[in-house]
């Protein structure tokens, strides 16, 4: 692996393996612009990305819906005023993409819309599926009609947010529906959080310092835990989130993936096809904590919660099942923590903990490695027992690495103490979808999903959802502001 790879992945900004000239996008069609996506996440990234320099003249953005939606241009003014200052809106590529904005109305799941979409569109068009899972089935499917009759340009690029699928099956589907029509490098199955600096930290830090990557395995790393809890509640998206529930959203989405990346073997390259393979057979080997004292877990492997009414920050919550659009018949959870083993050489014996949930009172939001304790001859543990493991804890998004090590020793005055090494990542400049989006817009594929790796994360959380429909995972209730349900009881 060459010096400039590991510059490029710790920069957080690009990863090698771009295609001559890339993908070359004249426009970004937005399908389902008119969900919160769109006005939260995407258009605010974008702007970062235009800012950046990528791309240089900037593109033509078009939101697609099916009601019509006439003050899109100054939806897209609004998010790009949040993020950018006055020189920033001033830039060309900027004031370009400004003020091409527009909005067409059609129905993403109709040949005829699509096509005509397509037709209209300035230069190489990238559409990218704000959808739900079975509408995005729908689309590809027509798409893959328009390119048996020869309609379909063949420079577009498909962005596929998640839930890539609803389950397993349906991604099984889903991918062979779209490599029937369309060459694996003009998919991109995306998930911001593979995007985000924390995740792009570790991987630099891991492959370009010969102190982490020989002890990265289970004869040094004793557990690894990948956290992503929240103070938010449900914030008005019942109409998703109730459907849900956090393991769909957080472990299959984004967690799982999270986790191939840290735990793949060290790839020839940072390019589409070396790093998904590598996080590939993470993904593969990877399957429930098996049950059993001899495997020694002290919690239960699925745990599963809900919240109850509760106080966050000073700010009253109701019950989640008294919010608006919630059915409580769903039990749907807003808090899973699930335990898994990658069962490889490299890793098996090594519990992999994925958390997440909402309404906590005090958050983490971050991946920990837990090191195994020093080995010690009894007669000379230091007093109070053996030290504490190091802990190398790197923060999602706060850009925050923390490395927790032991000091001192048998002849300080002070005995055995806990230090902890902090530093702050350079800010990236971009956000985690406007990294994703540069990405796209370079042709760069390293860190996009993997088909397999989609249809894998599902396979795993299809184990969980059996754990809650066979009562080994029963509902537990936890109030806002806490910590989250008691596991075990």
């Amino acid at each position: 692996m060459s010096e400039a790879d590991h510059a490029d992945v710790t920069a957080g900004q690009d990863a090698p393996g771009r295609r001559p000239g890339g993908p070359g996008l004249g426009t970004l069609a937005i399908l389902g612009a008119g969900g919160d996506l769109t006005r939260r996440l995407l258009l605010p990234g974008l702007a970062t990305c235009l800012a950046a320099g990528v791309p240089e003249h900037g593109i033509t953005v078009v939101g697609v819906g099916r009601t019509e939606d006439a003050d899109f241009a100054a939806t897209v003014r609004e998010a790009f005023a949040e993020v950018l200052d006055a020189d920033q809106l001033g830039l060309p590529a900027v004031r370009a993409t400004l003020e091409s904005a527009r909005w067409v109305t059609g129905d993403a799941a109709d040949a005829g819309d699509l096509a005509a979409l397509l037709a209209e569109a300035e230069g190489p068009t990238g559409l990218y599926f704000a959808l739900p899972p079975g509408v995005t089935e729908d689309a590809c499917r027509e798409l893959a009609g328009l390119h048996a009759q020869g309609r379909l340009p063949p420079d577009t690029v498909l962005v596929l947010e998640k839930p890539f699928g609803s389950g397993q099956e349906s991604a099984r589907r889903l991918n062979d529906l779209l490599a029937g029509f369309l060459p694996e490098e003009r998919v991109f199955r995306v998930d911001h959080f593979l995007a985000m600096p924390g995740v792009l930290g570790l991987v630099g830090m891991r492959f370009a310092n010969r102190i982490l990557e020989p002890v990265w395995n289970r004869d040094h790393v004793e557990r690894i835990e990948i956290t992503y809890d929240e103070t938010l509640g449900l914030e008005g998206r019942a109409g998703f989130y109730d459907s849900t529930g956090a393991a769909r959203d957080m472990i299959q989405s984004h967690l799982l993936q999270v986790m191939a990346v840290v735990m793949m073997d060290a790839p020839d390259r940072f390019d589409g096809v070396a790093v998904p393979a590598g996080t590939a057979p993470v993904l593969r080997a990877a399957r429930l904590w098996p049950d059993g004292p001899e495997h020694g877990a002290d919690v239960p492997v699925v745990v599963r919660g809900r919240y109850t009414a509760g106080a966050v920050d000073g700010r009253a919550l109701p019950s989640y099942v008294d919010e608006d659009g919630v059915d409580a018949s769903r039990q749907t959870e807003t808090f899973a923590q699930v335990i898994v083993e990658v069962d490889s050489r490299r890793w098996s014996g090594v519990p992999v903990v994925l958390r997440s949930g909402k309404a906590i009172g005090s958050p983490r939001q971050d991946i920990s490695v837990v090191f195994r304790r020093p080995p010690h001859d009894r007669k000379h543990v230091p007093a109070g027992g053996s030290p504490p493991a190091d802990v190398l804890r790197v923060g999602f998004e706060d850009e925050r690495i923390a490395l927790e090590l032991n000091a001192g020793g048998p002849f300080d005055p002070r005995g055995m103490t806990r230090t902890v090494l902090c530093s702050e990542l350079p800010e990236p400049g971009l956000t985690a979808y406007g990294s994703l989006l540069r990405w796209v817009l370079e042709g760069r594929q390293a860190f996009a999903v993997s088909g397999e790796g989609a249809e894998q994360g599902w396979r795993i959380v299809e184990g969980i959802a059996d754990a809650y429909a066979s009562g080994a995972a029963p509902l537990l209730d936890y109030p806002a502001g806490s910590s989250g349900p008691r596991a075990g009881g």
